[in-house]
């Protein structure tokens, strides 16, 4: 008695523990479980942990909450301003309600893939090249906006979508190419143009500050002369200017002036020069036949008139030839 007893005790503890085993669940922290009973949603979603179902009559399916990180495969399309792209782009999103994305959907994946292609597509036919390379901020919020209108009835949210790539035709890169390289000699144009502006106005006042002190423009002369000269592989030509001449006389002193003191010699040899140079500039007094003197004493006459020149200047008298008489 005792022995069938216990052989019953046995058989209804292998039971039990075969009925744990079976009915026995845990569900991970990241994951919520879902009971179908009799294919019938059953009570609410299992939390993580240890649960129990009533096995043979329930099934739980387990539905991971974690983000999911899903690539859309690069689309081709035509911009509004008639340019042919391929864009590719990746959705982030997870799921809010497990029982929802069970009922719902049939493969809430393969739903988000479909949606993200359609709405990538939607998106490259709205916007303009432009927007696609510079404005892509203001195109990933639109297209979460258009994913998450739809999802949020599949008990998934979209956290966030970024277009990765915009692949352009090999011709529409040559274009913006030639585009940035003229647009970059434009501006450089601009900025040599600006400067010329400004170093021809700099000029225009060096010019009138030279005009009131005239030795700034030899003193600027021997700048340059000096700045050609360092460097010894070159030939100076030196022009004397017409300005420096003019110096030079505003320099000296007028004629009737009295010479400085302690000139000397230099003053006297510098007045005879000048007396010397105004004498050859002189006009020459008519000779010979024209100023009434016979023609066989014009030759004494010039001489006569030419020694009296080289007197005042040497201060020596030079006497003419003596005349040959004719036989």
């Amino acid at each position: 008695m005792i022995q069938e007893l216990l052989m019953t005790a046995a058989g209804t503890g292998a039971a039990a523990v075969a009925y744990v085993g079976a009915a026995a669940r845990v569900v991970k922290q990241y994951e919520r479980g879902v009971v179908f009973r009799f294919g019938r949603l059953r009570g609410e979603v299992r939390k993580p942990g240890f649960t129990m179902i009533v096995p043979g009559m329930d099934r739980l399916h387990k539905v991971n909450m974690q983000i999911v990180t899903m690539p859309v495969p690069a689309q081709e399309g035509i911009t509004r301003d008639n340019v042919t792209v391929r864009v590719d782009a990746v959705v982030y999103f997870r799921v809010v309600d497990a029982a929802e994305a069970l009922v719902r959907v049939e493969d809430y994946k393969f739903a988000v893939s479909q949606m993200a292609q359609t709405s990538l597509r939607s998106i490259i036919g709205k916007s303009d090249l432009d927007d696609l390379l510079s404005n892509r901020e203001k195109l990933n919020q639109g297209l979460e906006l258009m994913l998450d209108s739809p999802a949020i009835g599949w008990g998934v949210q979209i956290d966030r979508v970024e277009i990765k790539d915009v692949s352009l035709p090999e011709t529409m890169k040559r274009s913006m190419a030639r585009q940035a390289e003229a647009d970059r000699e434009r501006r450089a144009r601009l900025i040599n143009a600006d400067a010329e502006l400004q170093a021809s106005k700099k000029l225009a006042e060096a010019a009138h500050q030279m005009a009131d002190a005239p030795s700034a423009l030899q003193l600027r002369l021997l700048q340059t002369v000096m700045a050609v000269a360092a460097e010894k592989n070159s030939t100076l030509v030196l022009p004397i200017p017409v300005e420096l001449l003019r110096f030079l006389e505003r320099a000296a002193p007028p004629p009737g002036q009295p010479e400085r003191a302690g000139a000397g010699q230099e003053g006297q040899a510098a007045r005879a020069a000048q007396e010397a140079r105004a004498a050859a500039w002189a006009p020459v007094p008519p000779t010979g036949a024209e100023a009434g003197v016979p023609p066989g004493d014009a030759y004494l006459t010039g001489r006569a008139d030419a020694s009296g020149a080289i007197e005042d200047l040497t201060g020596t008298s030079v006497e003419p030839a003596p005349r040959e008489e004719p036989a």
